[in-house]
């Protein structure tokens, strides 16, 4: 298994809209050969920000690179770029092999 994660770190006073877009977006990851799970973690608040990842985990790194050039990554990234006064810099990928 695979676990592609993504850090954002959101200004203060924008967690719940951050939250709202996440809720009611399509991800159309179901549709997606190899997906397993999706979780939207909220972490502690520090600095003006507060720390989400988005949390997918997959059958194989191969499945995840698959889905990131695929037509589903594309429309759930669509319009992505629109909310960019939320962040704190850009999101940071983290990707990891179970090792047990």
């Amino acid at each position: 298994m695979y676990i592609a994660m993504n850090r954002f770190l959101i200004k203060n006073g924008k967690e719940e809209l951050f939250e709202e877009i996440w809720k009611s977006r399509e991800t159309h990851l179901e549709e997606t050969p190899g997906f397993i799970k999706f979780n939207l973690l909220k972490s502690i608040n520090k600095e003006g920000t507060t720390l989400y990842a988005s949390h997918t985990e997959w059958k194989s790194k191969t499945h995840f690179e698959n889905w990131t050039k695929s037509e589903a990554f594309r429309k759930a990234h669509k319009g992505a770029s629109n909310n960019k006064d939320l962040y704190i810099g850009h999101p940071e990928f983290e990707g990891f092999h179970i090792v047990i």
